[in-house]
Order: C-alpha cells, then sequence, then structure tokens
C-alpha cells in the first residue's frame, strides 16, 4: 500500500476568528519541517500573507518552504474579525469535507480543524451536530469517537463530554466505560505506535468512593469492569481517586488516563499546559487533531492570538501520521 504524502489538510474553520491568523503563523514557524495545506477562502487570510494556490496536498511538499499552501474554497462573504456571518457556514463545512475527502483518498497523512462557531453553522447551514467530532464521525460512517486532550505532560481522555453535571453518573454505565477503554487502547496503539498502552482509570466520586462512603459506583460496577478487562489482557489500573493521579509520579506510571467527566480531565491537562494541548479524536478511520480552544472572536485580527496549540496540533498529526 503507498503511504500518503506526509502532508495534513488543515480545515480552516470560522473565518472571523483566530484560524486563519494563526494558520499563518504556524506556517511561519513550521514551513517545510511540518507541511500542511490550508483549504479555504485566500480573501479571508491576514493581509499581506505569501501564499500559493495548489490543486493537490502533493504540492505543499515544495510550496511551504517559501509560501502558505491554499488549496481555495470559493466562500459566499467575506471576514469581518470577531463577527461571524452565516453565509459563510457552507464554506466551513465544505472546508471539512474536503479535508477528510483528501485523506480518505490517500493524498493527505492526517487531519486537522481550526475551530468553527457552531451558531453561526447553524444559522447559516442547519448544521444538525453537536460539535466538529460528531460531524466527522458521520463522515467516516463510524458511530462512537472518543476525545483526547493530548500534550508533552498528559493525555487524558473524558469518559462523558458535554453533559451536566447532575446527568453524569446516569450516563456512566459500565457498556459506556467499555467502550471508552477499548477505543483509548485501540487509538494509542494503532495511532500513537504503543504496544501495550498503560491506561489509568479515575473514580467518578471524591476518593473514589472511599470504600462506598462517598458513592457506589466503584464498588458496584467499575472495579469489576477493570478486572474483568484486566483479564481480557488490558493493562489497568483504578479507580483512583482523581486529586491524586495528575501530579508527576502518577503520571509517569500510564500512557493515558480515562477520566469520568469533562472537568475531571480538562482541568489537570489545561493546568499543566494550557498552551500546547491538543484535541485528538481516536476511533475514526483517519488521524484528526485540533488545536484545544476557541474561535477567540475577543482578539481576531489583533495579532495577537497564539498559534501555539495549532502547532502542536500539526505536530501531533505529524508524528501520528508516521506511526500508523
Amino acid at each position: 500500500m503507498t503511504r500518503p504524502p506526509q502532508v495534513i489538510a488543515l480545515s480552516c474553520g470560522e473565518p472571523a476568528g483566530i484560524g486563519p491568523e494563526i494558520a499563518v503563523a504556524a506556517w511561519s514557524q513550521l514551513r517545510s519541517s511540518c507541511p500542511f495545506v490550508w483549504i479555504g477562502d485566500p480573501r479571508h487570510l491576514p493581509a499581506g500573507t505569501e501564499f500559493t494556490e495548489v490543486a493537490t496536498p502533493a504540492e505543499a511538499l515544495t510550496v511551504s518552504r517559501n509560501s502558505l499552501p491554499v488549496l481555495p474554497i470559493p466562500f459566499e462573504g467575506a471576514a469581518t474579525q470577531g463577527t461571524a456571518d452565516p453565509r459563510n457556514a457552507t464554506g466551513v463545512i465544505r472546508s471539512i469535507e474536503t479535508a477528510v475527502a483528501l485523506v480518505t483518498a490517500g493524498q493527505a497523512s492526517a487531519v486537522c480543524t481550526a475551530p468553527i462557531h457552531k451558531k453561526a453553522l447553524i444559522d447559516g447551514a442547519a448544521f444538525a451536530y453537536p460539535g466538529h467530532t460528531e460531524f466527522l464521525a458521520a463522515l467516516a460512517g463510524v458511530g462512537r469517537v472518543v476525545m483526547m486532550l493530548a500534550s508533552a505532560e498528559l493525555r487524558v481522555v473524558p469518559a462523558t463530554i458535554h453533559i451536566p453535571l447532575c446527568q453524569v453518573a446516569e450516563t456512566l454505565t459500565p457498556a459506556l466505560l467499555r467502550e471508552v477503554i477499548t477505543l483509548t487502547a485501540e487509538g494509542l496503539t494503532r495511532q500513537f505506535g504503543i504496544a501495550a498502552p498503560r491506561i489509568a482509570i479515575t473514580g467518578l466520586n471524591p476518593h473514589a468512593g472511599e470504600g462506598g462512603a462517598m458513592g457506589q459506583e466503584e464498588l458496584a460496577w467499575m472495579t469489576g469492569l477493570i478486572t474483568q478487562m484486566q483479564a481480557e489482557g488490558h493493562l489497568l489500573t483504578g479507580p483512583h481517586p482523581a486529586d491524586t493521579l495528575f501530579h508527576a509520579a502518577a503520571r509517569a506510571r500510564y500512557d493515558a488516563a480515562i477520566a469520568m467527566y469533562h472537568d475531571q480531565a480538562l482541568i489537570p491537562i489545561k493546568t499543566l499546559d494550557f498552551d500546547k494541548g491538543v484535541n485528538v479524536t481516536l476511533g475514526l478511520p483517519f488521524i484528526r487533531t485540533s488545536p484545544d480552544h476557541g474561535t477567540a472572536f475577543d482578539i481576531a485580527g489583533q495579532g495577537i492570538a497564539s498559534p501555539s496549540s495549532l502547532i502542536e496540533a500539526l505536530k501531533l498529526a505529524q508524528t501520528m501520521a508516521a506511526s500508523v
């Protein structure tokens, strides 16, 4: 099988946000060391950007030395920094679809996505998905996927994501946690090149329930599930008290941690490495990374947005592609 060119397909994201300017800033730092092709309307790039329109991602291997490779997609509206234009919704969606089509066809090695503005997509194109991840899963034709936040300090997966805290206990089931553990282990092996991944599991309750004094889930089913999956060959530990799982010595004992809800997972990684955290989607048939921040309308166009997370997302996509 012919390996795809080591070029990352970067969707433009919301053009009124910081996506275009951090794409240019990332290119200026990475150039040919981590070639990518930006998919969007060149009119939305910062004034004076050195760019070259390309027809295929492979052209980025040479173009990126001297200018930003752009695969052009015409949008209906201009880009006014800080104010989303619903007329651009269709273009944003086409950019994502194009990135997925390129990697699926073997013309790119990975997908990296700049932040989108969901309300603009709903208003302008009746976008029917809760977010990027669910849309990518639909494009790929898969069911459940897993969100991993990754940095040099920590890889962590929330078993439940964007739901109210009061719904976590009823949503978190043995079947769900088993699926999250399985997808995380498969992703660590297939996309990170870790042959026998070590995974730590947090408890749901304070102190992992403290023997039933602070909650029953750990005793009722979590410990049993972990024991069963250990017997199946998974290198699991837990359930651990979440407040003792993320210091340096603890992190050295696992390759990834699975937390039970959003803040339990995202607070430690954003505390440890706020600017360089990367969102990775596991369970897709292709590599997908994204910076771990939003559109940042409040600073768009001011030239102060940091490209650090996007740079790390591009570099991680490149490393993951080399491991496949």
